[in-house]
């Protein structure tokens, strides 16, 4: 969703002479004998949309207080734009935080609420007023101005809540789960109203979630935590699809994993021998892999195909039933052409034990004949009384060569 340069021009991440915008160097945070963050590290550039993921009592929560001065870090420093800023009080940094809660003042109007802040500044009135408004128009809520907290709906209270902490031009606004109150629906829609806004104002902001889709949806890149450190940060898509371990692999989305043995390592492939799997594992687009190693191969829901065509018919199927427009064998062709015939290796049959239905997917959860269960997503082209596949119905996956992510750890 965030601004993209062209082709010609490098993300500033990907620039070796692009300065940081916001730097925390070796950062720990103790309490008593419990490591909160441990030696953190993290480069954040101007205009970014940076989140932090991570499951409950990772530490990104922390790491947000220490930003915003409510917490002293144990070791390490904070820099924004070249300022080492870690011994500065919180009132004093050019920071500002939009709490879960929202905090707003309940016997406050909207406008009063968006106002606080810079009174407290003892700024003066006509400044205050231009700077309120300006805030109110940016977050369409200039005609509820006169409304108390109590008369806004959850969406609204998250507008004045961003309005308030953007009011007083901070360079960095940290936000922590600023979508948990408000329901699917809406969250959904405020997750692009906030970049939007973001992208006007031009602010860097840092967000804290534990919501996946949220931070894939928002973010010009994540970072993922565990523990107090840094697991992996990228964009959001090459996360999802080139996680670098196994632990990132299962935290975003929904991943397949099967357990192997590396048996051959070619230039452009490598097979691993998978019993999980039914099989051998042939994956290209992956580093040399050591003959003998134990590895783990992750695989998405979406990237597996569903067919009661064995192995040995399928590619035949595929070429004569290339006009057939039912869902399953219309998926099986568009995912299908130019594959490999060495990707015969990656084929599974089973049993369909469960179907999810989701709307605008479906979820197949399948039984291999090794007892492991996967799951394969599929397009809802089709109702579900009209496909081809059903319970308990056997079935054979397939995917391709690429499809398929070596991961060590």
């Amino acid at each position: 969703m965030q601004n993209r340069p062209t082709n010609k021009q490098l993300e500033p991440w990907q620039d070796p002479t692009a300065k940081p915008y916001i730097q925390l160097e070796n950062i720990s945070k103790s309490f008593g004998n419990m490591h909160a963050v441990k030696n953190f590290n993290l480069s954040i550039y101007r205009g970014e949309l940076f989140s932090l993921l991570g499951a409950s009592g990772c530490g990104k929560t922390t790491l947000l207080r220490i930003l915003a001065g409510f917490e002293q870090p144990t070791s390490g420093r904070i820099l924004i734009d070249g300022i080492d800023i870690t011994q500065w009080p919180a009132y004093k940094r050019p920071v500002n935080m939009m709490f879960q809660s929202y905090a707003l003042f309940p016997h406050m109007t909207v406008a009063q609420n968006i106002a606080f802040g810079l009174k407290q500044e003892r700024m003066e009135a006509s400044e205050i007023e231009h700077r309120v408004y300006q805030v109110l128009d940016l977050v369409q809520m200039a005609s509820f101005s006169d409304r108390k907290p109590n008369q806004l709906s959850g969406g609204q209270k998250q507008r004045v809540a961003l309005a308030r902490s953007l009011v007083k031009q901070p360079k960095l606004l940290l936000l922590d789960e600023p979508m948990a109150a408000l329901d699917k629906k809406l969250r959904e829609q405020t997750q692009f109203e906030l970049v939007n806004i973001q992208e006007k104002v031009g602010v860097t902001f840092v967000v804290v979630t534990h919501d996946q889709e949220e931070a894939m949806t928002m973010s010009t890149r994540m970072a993922i935590m565990e523990e107090g450190r840094i697991r992996q940060i990228g964009v959001p898509h090459d996360i999802y699809e080139f996680p670098n371990s196994r632990y990132v692999a299962e935290f975003i989305g929904t991943m397949n994993v099967f357990d192997g043995v590396v048996v051959a390592d070619e230039p452009d492939h490598v097979v691993i021998d998978a019993p999980d799997a039914g099989g051998q594992l042939y994956i290209t687009h992956t580093a040399a892999m050591p003959l003998g190693a134990h590895v783990s191969v992750a695989i998405r829901p979406e990237k597996i195909m569903i067919s009661s065509i064995p192995p040995e018919e399928y590619q035949n199927e595929i070429i004569q039933d290339e006009n057939d427009t039912t869902e399953i064998r219309t998926e099986i062709i568009e995912k299908s052409h130019n594959v490999e015939s060495s990707s015969k290796r990656n084929s599974a049959k089973g049993i369909v034990r469960e179907i999810g239905y989701l709307g605008d997917m479906s979820i197949y959860h399948i039984e291999l004949e090794s007892g492991k269960r996967v799951q394969a997503a599929m397009t809802n082209l089709l109702r579900l009384t009209d496909r081809d596949v059903k319970w308990d119905d056997e079935v054979y996956l397939y995917w391709r060569a690429e499809n398929g992510i070596v991961l060590m750890g």
